[in-house]
């Protein structure tokens, strides 16, 4: 067996040598981005046919949500056991080929105040990273669009077939695993985290946001919120959701699933009138 490729550092350490030690992560979903870039993964795998109608509506439901209310680790769980189920066995080149199309649906959904937010930091010499659970491939991809240094994402392993084997190369970026990836890298780019910036939306990533000398909380859960104020971090709000996102987002799910298809089957099944013939003059 062989991991997917690590990430070339070529480009990272050329990048760094004009920097400080000093750096800033970001996490990806509900921080870097509105909403979650795997509901974007979930429509490029329905186009593949990887995914079912009603896997994708389970999906578009749980992204729902964690748009209102974050992510939770039972709920993670079920999902990295759905993902690494669904990749098994599926041909590493066929999820590259689907990164034009992720990057079309996450980019519109980048928050233009975070963009500013990696580029004062960059703008100050630190070094600037996207840290998520998402894969490897699209972090890095990403992060390069967004002219970034780099992106630690979640790496699976893949056959020397070239078929991925549906098992993850550790650490799993989430949690205290985000530590771990993070130190490792930190280690290998002699870079100091206790000076360092990380900014992120959920609970799930205290570890993360504990590791460095900088926590931001960015639109946070209520366990997040709470933890912020009662520690005196930043905290940075300016998402707002209510019943248009859930009118959009269910519109979003049953397109995706074929609701609209029954929509439009009965509107042609609705008589037509003949147009008058136009008289001419």
């Amino acid at each position: 067996m062989r991991g997917a490729a690590r990430p070339s550092s070529t480009r990272v350490e050329a990048s760094l040598r004009c920097v400080s030690r000093e750096a800033a992560f970001f996490d990806l979903d509900r921080t870097l981005m509105a909403g979650s870039s795997g509901m974007h993964f979930a429509r490029a795998a329905y186009r593949t046919g990887m995914v079912n109608r009603s896997l994708l509506a389970r999906w578009g439901i749980e992204h729902l949500r964690f748009r209102l209310r974050g992510s939770t680790d039972e709920r993670t769980a079920q999902v990295l056991s759905q993902v690494k189920d669904l990749l098994a066995g599926v041909p590493e080149r066929d999820i590259a080929r689907m990164a034009p199309e992720l990057l079309a649906g996450v980019l519109p959904r980048i928050y233009p105040r975070m963009l500013d937010e990696v580029r004062s930091h960059q703008d100050a010499g630190r070094a600037t990273f996207i840290v998520s659970a998402a894969g490897n491939g699209l972090v890095e991809i990403l992060a390069k669009v967004l002219a970034m240094d780099g992106g630690i994402g979640t790496r699976y392993e893949v056959a020397d077939n070239g078929l991925l084997t549906g098992r993850i190369v550790e650490p799993f970026v989430y949690g205290a695993g985000k530590v771990t990836a993070m130190e490792d890298f930190a280690s290998r780019h002699d870079i100091d985290l206790a000076e360092s910036w990380a900014y992120s939306d959920s609970a799930s990533d205290l570890p993360m946001l504990r590791a460095v000398g900088n926590p931001v909380a960015v639109n946070p859960d209520q366990e997040l919120g709470a933890v912020a104020a009662a520690d005196g971090w930043r905290v940075m709000r300016f998402e707002r959701l209510g019943r248009r996102l859930a009118i959009a987002g269910a519109t979003l799910v049953a397109g995706a699933v074929g609701g609209m298809g029954t929509l439009l089957a009965s509107r042609r099944r609705r008589p037509r009138h003949p147009r008058p013939a136009l008289r001419r003059r």
